[in-house]
């Protein structure tokens, strides 16, 4: 499993070669943050003497796409095809796609004629809601587990990785898709080229594809670097995103700004030579707004790594602070970005005592790298704690509504970027 530690260090040098797009060399560091053990990668209590596999975590930018990457140290299979991740424990996540199929139903009108298909669909809490709706669906997620759960929801899963040899397969078998859905997969593929391909493919000749992902604009301009994990090989702006869809024949039409994840976009495409959807005008408003904020040139990356050290000596001092004063932290939201964070940070039980986190799947287990534990979230009113740190920062909102009860011992929440803030 994984690499061992010498050949860790023999391919830290090798860390971006090539970029995986356009396939320019690899110079310049976007950040670097150290070694770092698979984020979800949670380890049960039986393996605690087990020393853990770390790969190097350095992001480059490529000097020619500007695309910004993580090198490949951990295959997809082995961090997907067994996966701790159901996206139906967020009430928040369930309702943005409750409102997404909602949307989409009423901008593009799809209905029981139409074909929707989910790249990696997690267990079905996007495609339900097309279902309710009697719109025919097809997942394809590789991780057998959480296709599993959405089976048992009555979904159809294919478990596959995707990329173009799977969409032609799906092809044959006579499925087009007049809507290809890839939320929060694009940046999960070190084989971008292949994927995009693969989309092309399987999209029906007037279909449309929506994907989101976090953008690399709010990224640099909250200091957001927690979610930069090995399950992220890529970080997207839609100034390079554009360039890779055009590559492979699919035009981009349309753009929205969420704020999921800390700040993501939804870029709507369709086939390059189609005429089916009218281009809104708001890709190109964005793609220079993202000029302006300085994406197309190299020094605003460069500068992004000191920001990062400067986070972490921030949330170290306030932890230790809190700690001299004898006062208790814990955190909620066992993410994959709470991963990074406190391993970049060198966090651990000393600081924060325990996480607390709604999935079954992950009480019990000790977050990697740091070794903190993992609770259920009744765990909190146990034990009061003076902070609860919200590792989880993107569900701000629905977990201090979630935990309001820790206001009844004057405990206080805190979110750490892009610097320490501490909510009453």
């Amino acid at each position: 499993m994984g690499l061992g530690a010498a050949a860790v260090e023999g391919l830290v040098s090798a860390a971006g070669s090539a970029c995986r797009f356009c396939s320019a060399p690899l110079t310049q560091t976007f950040v670097d943050l150290g070694l770092s053990p698979l984020a979800n990668s949670l380890v049960a209590e039986e393996d605690l003497g087990r020393e853990e596999t770390r790969y190097p975590l350095h992001a480059y930018v490529c000097g020619e796409c500007l695309l910004v990457q993580l090198g490949e140290f951990a295959s997809p299979q082995e961090i997907f095809e067994d996966y701790v991740y159901f996206s139906s424990y967020s009430d928040t996540w369930v309702e943005h796609a409750r409102r997404y199929v909602e949307q989409m139903v009423g901008r593009f009108g799809f209905d029981t004629e139409s074909s929707v298909v989910e790249i990696a669909s997690n267990d079905g809490y996007l495609l339900q809601w097309f279902v309710e709706r009697g719109v025919p669906v097809l997942g394809v997620e590789p991780a057998a587990n959480v296709a599993a759960a959405a089976q048992e929801k009555g979904i159809p899963t294919v478990v596959r990785f995707f990329g173009e040899a799977a969409a032609r397969d799906l092809v044959a078998e006579g499925r087009r898709a007049d809507l290809l859905i890839g939320n929060n997969v694009l940046a999960h593929v070190p084989a971008l080229n292949d994927f995009v391909a693969g989309m092309k493919v399987l999209l029906a000749a007037d279909g449309v594809v929506t994907t989101e992902f976090p953008h690399l604009l709010r990224l640099v301009e909250e200091t957001e670097f927690d979610t930069i994990y090995h399950e992220h090989f890529s970080y997207f702006s839609a100034l390079t995103l554009e360039r890779v869809f055009a590559a492979h024949g699919l035009r981009l039409f349309d753009v929205e700004e969420l704020p999921t994840h800390g700040g993501s976009l939804r870029i709507y495409a369709t086939h390059a030579e189609g005429e089916a959807h009218e281009d809104t005008g708001r890709v190109r408003e964005l793609v220079e707004r993202e000029r302006a904020a300085g994406l197309a040139d190299l020094a605003t990356y460069s500068r992004f790594d000191e920001r990062v050290r400067e986070v972490r000596q921030g949330l170290r001092e306030f932890l230790e602070a809190a700690r001299a004063e004898e006062r208790s932290v814990a955190a909620y939201g066992a993410a994959a970005k709470g991963v990074t964070l406190l391993n970049y940070c060198g966090i651990g039980p000393d600081l924060v005592e325990y996480v607390a986190d709604r999935s079954p799947h992950k009480q019990g287990l000790y977050l990697p790298g740091v070794r903190i534990p993992i609770h259920a979230p009744e765990h909190v009113a146990e034990t009061k704690p003076d902070y609860l740190l919200l590792l989880a920062w993107n569900l701000k909102d629905e977990i201090i509504e979630q935990m309001s009860h820790v206001r009844e011992w004057g405990g206080r929440y805190v979110t750490p970027l892009p610097e320490v803030v501490v909510h009453e």
